[in-house]
């Protein structure tokens, strides 16, 4: 909750905003500080309110084989011209979590088997009011950040020790209950939902449909990478309200995911990949 109350204290966060830059300075500390080395993924992005310079934080934690698992957030909060929006949920939640998330990975004394990478997406959020309203072919108005992400993943032949990717994204409301995104990858989903559940949060983990409609996992999809997004979107009320404020959400609800996706790691790790990863030709 302390990292949620520094982020709203800095204000909106849209991305190329000093608001956000000194976010991205509060999420590198804290990596360093764990010990955890930082790398950036820095590109510019055609915006419909211009060019934006735009930084994806990258936090690693070695493995002892070369597979990869992805555990991700947006940190940027969505553009608006008449609104204080801060985000407490959208996305203080999540940046809060995966921090505390690669703190306690990194205080491990056992290596992991696979690199956990800890990776705080730019640009999420679609500068226009609606999620495609500013989207053309070939350049949507959203996941700059992720897509870039993955697009050099590809690039740099990465994209192969990927071994799954999870996204963290409005999971932190008081009133927790996170049903399954229906575009994520079964398997991984069903490894989370189970974890969680077995740690005793039955009524966290329920089984009805999420739909979500686009978000920063589906780069990763499109590239055959298996991927979850953990979020409560259809009934979290002040999604993109100036109400998205620190008293909606709970440090218990950001525990829980916290402590399932922890949990989840190791069996996630020891997963046999059941399906070939697309080239990225296809």
């Amino acid at each position: 909750m302390t990292h949620v109350k520094k982020q709203i204290e800095f204000g909106p966060r849209p991305p190329g905003s000093t608001e956000l830059e000194k976010t991205r300075s509060y999420i590198v500390n804290e990596l360093k500080s764990y010990g955890v080395p930082v790398s950036f993924d820095e590109f510019n992005a055609s915006t419909p309110e211009g060019n934006k310079k735009m930084i994806n934080v990258i936090g690693e934690i070695a493995g002892e084989t070369s597979g990869v698992i992805l555990i991700t957030s947006h940190y940027d909060t969505k553009f608006y011209k008449d609104m204080q929006f801060v985000g407490a949920n959208d996305p203080a939640a999540s940046v809060g979590t995966l921090l505390e998330i690669a703190r306690v990975a990194a205080s491990l004394s056992e290596k992991p088997k696979m690199t956990y990478r800890f990776v705080f997406f730019d640009g999420e959020e679609a500068f226009c009011e609606g999620w495609d309203d500013c989207s053309r072919d070939k350049n949507p108005d959203n996941t700059y950040g992720s897509r870039h992400y993955a697009d050099r993943l590809v690039a740099n032949k990465e994209i192969e020790n990927v071994h799954a990717m999870i996204l963290l994204d409005m999971m932190g409301y008081k009133k927790l209950e996170l049903g399954r995104d229906t575009s994520s990858t079964r398997w991984l989903q069903d490894i989370i939902w189970k974890t969680g559940r077995e740690l005793g949060h039955t009524k966290i983990f329920v089984d009805r449909d999420e739909g979500v409609g686009g978000d920063d996992h589906e780069p990763f999809l499109a590239q055959g990478v298996s991927a979850v997004d953990i979020i409560q979107l259809n009934d979290y009320p002040h999604w993109h309200k100036a109400t998205d404020t620190i008293d909606k959400i709970s440090s218990q609800s950001m525990k829980i995911v916290g402590d399932t996706v922890l949990a989840s790691l190791p069996i996630i790790a020891a997963h046999e990949r059941q399906t070939p990863r697309r080239s990225s030709a296809q």
